[in-house]
């Protein structure tokens, strides 16, 4: 044990140590990874392109050729354009300097009066420090000779020398920045299939399906989201051009040109978008009309944007969660800046996918993907634990808005109740725990079933009426009984006349099986710890009755049934049921037969109700 905790321990420092080196390297190195990580993003967004030119026939290189072409001249094409704009936006602020003057006295008209008493008892505060006596002064010094006059220091300014070269790395800086993106992106769209299979021998380790497939996924992700944040932002800028058109803002289209390309930054793309037209609506128009809608607008539009088109749309094409989106952006922008902000979505999806196929980066997937790692059975198990029946029934309840009770009962409550039997076993849950969590269980379940209107076909008119069609019996404790109440409420939803047996020694169960009479009788058993006692149930019963349908449901047993139906010697598998689904079809099939139409003689292999010989073969041998 010692040993095994200390491997654990040291493997996790080791990957610790090594999280924080990958931090730091890409910290130091980001003058190089930056331009890399553009390059790719934007190879990845050329990928479509590439491929069109490569269907038509056209070479690899005159097709890298012509896609650099187009993009160079389209981002001259709009630098020039945007140029031009900001220079005769330039020439006629000067027109609209005394509507703005105006407005600046308006803002400052607008002190209140207590803002002025604080700032005028601050600034008399002020004066009275400014009036207090002169400091000490030292008096060993001898007092200059009368007429003399007194010696002043000369001010000295320090001058810095120019540095040629810092000023051409400020301006040059970006421009390499932005080259090195353009050699990388044009190298990687040449050799982009050799650097994928380098790739994937390097970080496959021998499993290349894995690897080929999460390169894929992500690849997949990324162009999806890529093109759908594009689609967007398209739309985004086209709408702010024309609503500030009809605001009657100049040169909208630019400013919804801006719009679009800004938003490609998360969280402060649109503000940023906003701020020159919101600047422009005071300087230009006299009153404040104009500024409030064109403030309102930019509000209204990115909230509808950002909390319902981009949520619809995206989905699960990007797999991140809200909190995982914000806190990247947050890393991202940390070490590589503004690059990085922009980079952060991509990068993290890149690292959710590995995280799926990676076992070592598992967590990154827990923490950063959008699916629940904890599935609803645990959490229903993990707030009843808590001792909070409000949000135990509002799992259930948006379980509900989707799936039917039927599933609700086989995916969330019985998987619920098997948890609460390991941890019994365990000695895990004391006694106070275990009875809240028994008790909230039953009481959601009746209220589930009152509220909950499920529209069920009927399953035939002529059917043979009996006493009692099926009689439910819990094989150990009181989670088994919870869940022999779940196939009661199921098979009487079903038209099927049901009752429940309550816990009881084996011994006096067979008692009531002969008053009741029922058709068949269902052992509701949790495995794994209530196999032997329905092994020792179905022996009684069928000691006593050989003719009885007793069915053992051993819920969501994921076993090998043959195994297990030696083990609890039953002479036919088909009288051992795992799911809900298997035991109504066990139960219409004996007493509803009329609804089961096989396409063939074949098919009909249903036990007869007072042998275990099929159907089939009882024709067989009666011809």
């Amino acid at each position: 044990m010692n040993r095994k905790s200390g491997s654990s321990e040291t493997a996790q420092l080791l990957r610790v140590v090594t999280a924080v080196v990958v931090v730091a390297a890409l910290y130091v190195g980001r003058t190089v990874f930056i331009p890399l990580a553009l390059a790719l993003l934007l190879s990845l967004l050329l990928a479509p392109v590439m491929d069109f030119l490569g269907r038509i026939r056209v070479p690899r290189l005159m097709a890298i050729f012509l896609v650099v072409v187009a993009l160079c001249g389209l981002a001259g094409g709009l630098g020039w354009k945007a140029s031009t704009e900001f220079s005769d936006l330039a020439n006629q602020l000067p027109i609209y300097k005394e509507t703005l003057e105006g407005k600046i006295k308006v803002l400052s008209g607008l002190k209140s009066s207590n803002f002025s008493k604080v700032s005028n008892a601050v600034s008399d505060l002020e004066r009275e420090l400014t009036k207090s006596g002169p400091p000490e002064q030292d008096h060993s010094r001898k007092a200059p000779a009368p007429g003399s006059s007194i010696a002043r220091p000369m001010a000295v300014e320090v001058v810095p020398p120019s540095d040629t070269l810092a000023s051409l790395e400020t301006i040059l800086g970006p421009m390499g920045a932005l080259g090195m993106v353009g050699v990388f992106t044009i190298f990687i769209l040449i050799g982009r299939e050799d650097l994928r299979n380098r790739f994937i021998h390097l970080a496959s380790g021998g499993r290349l399906t894995v690897m080929t497939q999460a390169l894929d996924e992500a690849a997949n992700r990324i162009q999806r989201y890529l093109f759908l944040q594009s689609a967007v932002n398209i739309g985004f800028g086209a709408i702010v051009g024309i609503v500030l058109y009809l605001i009657g803002i100049p040169d909208a289209w630019l400013w919804g040109l801006f719009a679009a390309i800004l938003r490609f930054l998360p969280y402060v793309g649109a503000p940023l978008a906003s701020f020159i037209p919101i600047l422009l609506s005071l300087a230009i128009f006299s009153g404040w009309g104009h500024t409030w809608g064109t403030i309102a607008f930019f509000l209204i539009l990115e909230l509808s944007v950002a909390n319902f088109i981009e949520p619809l749309l995206y989905g699960a094409h990007v797999g991140l969660s809200a909190l995982a989106i914000l806190i990247a952006a947050v890393f991202w922008t940390l070490i590589w800046g503004f690059p990085g902000l922009i980079l952060s979505t991509p990068l993290t999806v890149t690292l959710v996918v590995m995280g799926r196929y990676v076992p070592s980066l598992n967590f990154l997937r827990i923490l950063l993907g959008d699916q629940p790692e904890i599935s609803r059975s645990s959490l229903y198990y993990q707030r009843l634990l808590a001792l909070d029946q409000n949000e135990a029934r509002q799992v259930l309840e948006q379980y509900l808005k989707d799936k039917p009770l039927t599933e609700l009962y086989s995916e969330v409550l019985i998987p619920a109740m098997s948890l609460v039997e390991q941890d019994r076993h365990r000695n895990e849950l004391d006694e106070a725990t275990q009875s809240f969590i028994m008790q909230s269980t039953r009481e959601l379940i009746e209220e589930l079933d009152e509220v909950q209107v499920e529209e069920t076909p009927a399953i035939g008119e002529s059917l043979r009426i009996r006493p009692l069609d099926v009689l439910c019996i819990p094989a150990r404790d009181e989670a088994d009984e919870i869940v022999a109440l779940l196939l009661s409420q199921v098979l009487q939803r079903s038209g099927i006349n049901t009752q429940i047996l309550p816990l009881g020694p084996p011994s006096d169960a067979w008692s009531d099986v002969a008053d009741m009479n029922p058709g068949i009788v269902c052992i509701s058993a949790l495995p794994p710890f209530a196999i032997d006692h329905a092994r020792v149930l179905y022996q009684k019963l069928r000691a006593k009755s050989p003719k009885l349908d007793v069915v053992i449901c051993l819920w969501n047993f994921e076993g090998d049934l043959e195994k297990a139906a030696r083990r609890l010697k039953l002479t036919d598998v088909r009288r051992l049921q795992v799911s809900l689904n298997g035991v109504m079809d066990h139960v219409a099939a004996r007493t509803r037969p009329s609804l089961r139409e096989p396409k063939d003689l074949s098919e009909i292999t249903m036990l007869d109700t007072n042998s275990e010989v099929p159907l089939n073969a009882k024709k067989a041998v009666a011809t």
